[in-house]
């Protein structure tokens, strides 16, 4: 017999080799009907998979990540096992399940799929499904994996077996198609009732650009009908949020290919808005004693090989700078932490002297692949509002909690009311690609868990998702449509300081190691920008929206009027517009609502002889007439109130 202990700490005793399926079949039928798959000692299992000794279990349904995951997964499986039987010279690459939904990278021969195929698939995908086939794994050597896969001519399979490790090397089987694959899966197609194909592009094989371009076909399934139909209309109105079609509409920023891809200008209007952000987290970081710095946009290799991020990431870089001088080498700087440490290391520090809290609105420049580019969210150049908190093993969990009061400040100001939290700890068993002691993880892995519970914040855990200098608390928001955004950040790290020699005289007069917390609430200017876009879908608070109001004069007799209460206005530091153009009125209106502007100044005849403005307010519209002192007043003051609350 071995002992299986459940999430609320109870336990029940099974026979060796029970699977996941068999342990919800003796808590409730129900639950075996519901159940997808399972997690076994923090790993993710297919339901069918034995249980051989004492395990931790969390079975797993739709509502959790994990569920969702197996079933696109298998959903993949099925689209591939669809292509199959439509395209017989078809060769498959990877396919993977995403964040919402899944993808296949496939490399269709002769054959072109088109956008106008995919109902087809998904007819043959939903015609397999109702099979109800059962997928079978097995555990098979590398010899037997490149023979199965060379005789049916798998070259990218064969490819990806080679690179495998004997004896770790699985595949999973349902009807005719079988593939190389690690799991975990549902335990059959039966779940998946629901299909759509969302669209056709473009990859290049294992994203290298050198490579051959294999055609992705992305999709989403789901358990119910009504699910596939509420997630298209959400998807209707993400298209509505677009941040890059918004950012356009507002002119806050653009892309030139002749300036290079991946690289984002900001114009006039989203500059403002982003120093406005700015602005708004250094007067929170003052209330912190945080300083801010400085530091140039490139780095010498040396900085990156102390670091361990050469090692690490150098690869994936952008190529490294050559100097005249001989063997001498810089790169554009990848991230911020190795040039605030050098700050730390300029001066002798004493216990005295810490915590030393180091902020920077660095930016800085990383290499992704052409295809991975996506409006302001995937980019080559962005902007981190970094901090490195430098402080004694005593006071970490202390700091901790105070940037974790930053990351909240943030969020509310932001109108992100829902807010969940991931710690991110180190793999279980692949410790290879962490740098540092087992004591240095331990120590920070427990200052974070215990921050999160005296904070009373319930985050999952999730392990081999650390940096790999230390271990981390994630911030994820819903937005206004329900899609989760990771934002804001914080990593403890005792490798750095370790890698940079830091020290600190001690109370005892001896020399000891500061502890390093790393620290981004926005996570990106970019990044955060393009999330806050689609959260309000461009109508930003009052205090951060580049345009404040409107000024719309009825005919060309009254734009001197209007300059003159955009004159008054701006005294207040209200920011507006005159719309001067030979319009109808009504066009304005709707012009300028278009534009997400609050207010919209209506002047005339009667407004201009009595010193006032006819008001409209977005989504509400007429609100009557004001003095223009009166509604420059209520403006600043609502505006004040906003910004004073946090």
């Amino acid at each position: 017999m071995i002992k299986i202990t459940f999430p609320d700490g109870s336990s029940r005793e099974y026979e060796k080799g029970v699977t996941g399926l068999q342990i919800a079949e003796s808590i409730s039928s129900r639950l075996a009907q519901d159940v997808l798959a399972c997690g076994v000692n923090g790993e993710t299992c297919d339901l069918s998979r034995p249980i051989n000794g004492d395990a931790s279990i969390v079975l797993y349904k739709w509502d959790d990540e994990q569920g969702k995951h197996a079933f696109w997964h298998t959903s993949a499986h099925l689209l591939a096992e669809a292509l199959q039987e439509l395209y017989p010279d078809i060769q498959f690459g990877i396919g993977p399940a995403i964040e919402s939904g899944f993808y296949y990278d496939v490399d269709p021969g002769e054959s072109v799929i088109k956008d106008s195929d995919l109902p087809a698939i998904e007819k043959k995908m939903a015609e397999l499904a109702a099979k109800k086939e059962i997928l079978v794994r097995e555990n098979i050597t590398k010899d037997e994996a490149l023979k199965k896969f060379g005789d049916r001519g798998e070259t990218y399979k064969c490819e990806l077996i080679s690179e495998l490790e004997d004896g770790h090397i699985t595949t999973y089987t349902q009807g005719a198609f079988t593939d190389l694959c690690r799991g975990p899966h549902i335990p059959t197609t039966a779940p998946i009732k629901a299909i759509k194909l969302l669209s056709v592009a473009g990859a290049y094989w294992r994203g290298h650009e050198d490579r051959k371009q294999l055609t992705r076909i992305y999709g989403i399934t789901f358990p119910k009908k009504k699910m596939l139909d509420d997630y298209l209309t959400l998807l209707e109105e993400a298209k509505k949020r677009d941040h890059r079609k918004i950012g356009k509409e507002m002119d806050l920023f653009m892309f030139s290919e002749t300036v290079g891809k991946g690289l984002p200008m900001w114009l006039p209007k989203g500059t403002a808005l982003r120093l406005r952000l700015q602005n708004f987290l250094r007067r929170i970081q003052s209330r912190y004693d945080y300083q801010e710095v400085m530091c140039p946009p490139i780095g010498n290799k040396n900085l990156y090989i102390t670091s361990g991020h050469y090692a690490k990431y150098g690869k994936d870089s952008f190529q490294p700078i050559h100097t005249p001088e001989e063997g001498e080498e810089y790169f554009l700087k990848p991230m911020n932490c190795p040039h605030h440490c050098m700050i730390y290391k300029n001066s002798p520090r004493s216990y005295k002297d810490l915590p030393l809290r180091i902020a920077e609105f660095g930016t800085v420049c990383r290499y992704e692949q052409s295809g991975e580019l996506h409006g302001l969210t995937r980019v080559r150049s962005f902007t981190q509002d970094d901090a490195h908190l430098f402080c004694r093993p005593d006071q970490v969990k202390d700091e901790f909690l105070r940037v974790m009061d930053i990351i909240s400040i943030v969020f509310k100001s932001m109108n992100f009311e829902n807010v969940e939290a991931q710690i991110s700890l180190r793999d279980k068993v692949n410790r290879e690609k962490y740098i540092g002691s087992d004591e240095n993880w331990e120590r920070a892995e427990s200052s974070i868990v215990e921050a999160c519970q005296e904070k009373g914040l319930k985050a999952r855990v999730e392990y081999g998702e650390a940096a790999f200098y230390g271990p981390k608390l994630d911030f994820m928001v819903k937005d206004a449509i329900g899609r989760r955004w990771q934002l804001g950040t914080i990593q403890v790290d005792y490798n750095l300081p370790e890698r940079f020699q830091l020290e600190y005289m001690g109370s005892d007069n001896q020399k000891h190691r500061p502890v390093m917390i790393h620290r981004a609430p926005f996570g990106s200017m970019e990044r955060f920008v393009a999330v806050l876009i689609e959260h309000t879908a461009g109508k930003f608070p009052l205090w951060l929206t580049p345009d404040q109001v409107a000024i719309l004069p009825i005919s060309e007799k009254f734009n001197d009027y209007a300059e003159e209460v955009r004159a008054l206005l701006r005294k207040y530091d209200i920011r507006g517009i005159v719309d001067d153009r030979n319009e109808k009125i009504g066009r304005k209106i709707r012009d300028n609502e278009m534009k997400r502007i609050p207010y919209m100044l209506v002047v005339g005849e009667k407004e201009a002889a009595n010193g006032e403005v006819s008001v409209r307010k977005q989504g509400e519209g007429d609100k009557g007439s004001l003095k223009i002192e009166e509604f420059a007043k209520n403006i600043a003051e609502e505006v004040s109130n906003m910004i004073n609350k946090w």
